[in-house]
């Protein structure tokens, strides 16, 4: 077997090792995935103008997040139900996050409790929060305090779940419900199988189901990613009352929303479209990002997730105003595909990927990346700069 050497590399052994179901689950996006394809061509319009006769010769790609260096512009991304993709696969995400000295969001809907988490990975660790129930989430928050999470991050884009019609096709649901024609798929996949079985069977909702004051229903609306959809900034405001550290907000697409989150004391933005998982039409999160960048100024921390595969693209989202961006689907790829080891190769092809590109754009360091350096392919008008859109170039 060819050692991979980059993340689509990675994608086509979890390809193979996962039921399809399961791959699909990871892989898939909303309705006609059109916003998959969309995040791409963000990134893949924009080309890179290279400085040169610049010293390049030490290169740094640390940066500072909130107040902390991390050895790169990286954070793994919250999934859920990453035990389908491989035994305790929260475990080995954060681990390989720790290895690489960046951060590691776990979800609300993980397969480990937040306690063991914190418990037995170490590292950075950041607690994703959805909000099914108001007595729910207030417990969540609090075991989360008491077990040593300092950043909460609080995703606001899933008032529902999205129309993901691979798994509608595919029968995925959980629990899983074996089928015979999800017999003949796991059976076809033994490697997955055996590392399922040996594990226990068919992983938990952990931070549900070890919550004594959770009933049936928030299960159920977990699974279905089903929130609160009274949920809205009065609520948020009261969190950001409430939780004495680090507060984050996920999924956010406009510039006034971006604004009005950290007027109202919030440590950072993630621009995100859900990994292209809920409205299939909606915004890149690339193409949006200098407009939230122009109205958010200096404040706060933006970060940005969904599309990114090379660490080239890391280099473009860092130029166009992100402090860092969220690992999502790259990093499952190689967890699917080699657990822990799989999930840290993917970081340092990335991270090396950055810093070839540093190299060659004639940076010395990630903070030395601007939007001069950039510009849009189907333009080419010349550099992009902050605030300015394809649109306003058109």
């Amino acid at each position: 077997m060819r050692i991979p050497i980059n993340v689509e590399a990675f994608r086509a052994l979890a390809r193979r090792r996962l039921p399809r179901r399961v791959f699909d689950y990871v892989d898939g996006g909303a309705e006609d995935e059109r916003g998959l394809r969309r995040n791409r061509a963000a990134f893949e319009r924009i080309e890179f103008l290279p400085q040169r006769l610049v010293d390049v010769s030490r290169r740094d790609m640390s940066t500072k997040l909130l107040g902390q260096t991390i050895g790169a512009p990286l954070l793994i991304a919250p999934t859920g139900m990453n035990g389908l993709v491989w035994p305790n696969g929260d475990i080995a995400l954060a681990r390989a996050a720790r290895r690489a000295g960046i951060p590691f969001v776990m979800s609300t809907a993980s397969n480990v409790s937040l306690e063991r988490l914190a418990g037995e990975a170490g590292g950075e660790l950041w607690f994703q929060l959805y909000v099914l129930q108001r007595d729910l989430a207030d417990s969540l928050v609090q075991r989360a305090a008491r077990a040593g999470y300092r950043t909460l991050v609080a995703t606001v884009d899933v008032t529902l779940n999205g129309k993901r019609e691979r798994d509608m096709r595919n029968g995925f649901a959980l629990p899983l419900r074996f089928t015979p024609r999800a017999c003949l798929d796991a059976l076809a996949h033994p490697r997955w199988t055996w590392a399922l079985l040996r594990s226990g069977g068919v992983p938990t909702l952990a931070n549900i189901d070890s919550d004594n004051g959770t009933g049936i229903e928030a299960r159920a609306a977990l699974l279905r990613r089903q929130m609160d959809a009274s949920f809205a900034w009065d609520d948020l405001s009261r969190w950001r009352d409430r939780w004495p550290h680090r507060l984050i907000v996920k999924g956010i697409l406009r510039p006034d929303d971006a604004l009005r989150c950290i007027e109202l004391g919030a440590d950072g933005v993630i621009v995100s479209n859900h990994g292209a998982r809920q409205l299939d039409d909606a915004v890149a999160s690339l193409d949006i990002l200098p407009e939230v960048k122009a109205a958010c100024a200096s404040a706060g921390a933006l970060m940005l997730d969904s599309g990114i595969r090379r660490g080239s693209d890391v280099v473009k989202a860092v130029a166009l105003g992100a402090d860092a961006v969220l690992l999502g689907r790259a990093t499952l790829y190689g967890l699917a595909a080699a657990g822990e080891a799989g999930a840290l190769r993917v970081i340092e092809i990335i991270q090396d990927e950055i810093d070839r590109t540093l190299a060659m754009l004639g940076c010395a360091s990630i903070a030395d990346v601007r939007p001069h350096h950039l510009r849009t392919a189907t333009v080419g008008y010349g550099p992009l700069s902050r605030g300015v859109t394809q649109c306003d170039q058109a």
